[in-house]
């Protein structure tokens, strides 16, 4: 007599294992369900992210080796990849709008939230319109530039620049990071370290930097865990609402796309 399982009855063991099996096939099947010419790059250690239909019958892919984005192109006939950018006619990097959206992107909204809940110090107004996430190391010159080149916007009402404290480059970095972050008033002991940047910046209290260093090295932390090497490291939202990042210290012509504004 056939048995009929009802919805709550667990299947007997051999129709488990035929599905899981089958299940097993499938995945094994998805895979290697690229053509060969890009599997050769997934074997290479390519993270597939997202595909797109690509000019010239081509197809486009964005992904991710080694955590830096890659796109690549593979052609009508399927046979061969093309790796890099692809730039139109009128010289427009079509490549850049997929990473951004695929990668990028996604990456960067993933940094703001964590930005948020880091450990900074206020410069500028509260209710500033603009916020901006910075990471500064006291010593770093380009994060001494950057300010200097910002503070129109600052001391405008314009925007606020939220300077996550990190101590990578020299010896004392650390320590005077962690003396402006466990300052009374951190604010003022940022403006301090960049009044006496040029006579070796704010001094170091040893008591607070003994209560405050951890801090630090937690935003050292999440610099290295976001990939990032150089400071100032700067993640600012576009006028289209989107977050973008700036590593090392940002050219004239970018200061106010990053401000939102032209210069005060």
């Amino acid at each position: 007599m056939t048995r009929i399982h009802s919805l709550g009855t667990k299947p007997t063991l051999p129709v488990v294992t035929f599905f899981a099996a089958m299940l097993v096939g499938l995945g094994a099947w998805a895979e290697s369900a690229h053509p060969d010419a890009v599997q050769v790059l997934v074997e290479q250690g390519v993270d597939i992210v997202d595909q797109f239909d690509a000019p010239g019958g081509m197809t486009g892919y964005v992904g991710t080796m080694q955590g830096r984005p890659v796109s690549f192109y593979l052609t009508s006939d399927k046979k061969h990849v093309v790796i890099g950018p692809m730039v139109s006619e009128t010289g427009k990097n079509l490549t850049e709008t997929n990473i951004r959206k695929s990668i990028t992107g996604p990456q960067n909204e993933e940094a703001w939230s964590k930005l948020e809940n880091s450990d900074w110090v206020r410069d500028g107004k509260e209710n500033a319109p603009v916020v901006i996430y910075t990471f500064t190391d006291p010593n770093c010159p380009y994060c001494h530039r950057f300010r200097e080149a910002a503070e129109p916007w600052i001391e405008a009402g314009r925007v606020q620049l939220r300077h996550v404290m990190v101590g990578i480059l020299k010896q004392d970095s650390l320590p005077k990071a962690a003396t402006i972050l466990g300052a009374e008033d951190p604010e003022s002991a940022l403006h301090e370290n960049q009044r006496s940047y040029e006579n070796d910046g704010i001094a170091v209290d040893r008591e607070v930097v003994s209560a405050n260093h951890k801090r630090v090295t937690a935003n050292n932390s999440l610099m290295s865990n976001l990939g990032l090497s150089a400071t100032p490291s700067t993640f600012y939202k576009a006028d289209d609402g989107t977050i973008a990042m700036k590593q090392g210290l940002p050219l004239p012509e970018d200061m106010a796309d990053m401000m939102r504004s032209s210069h005060p």
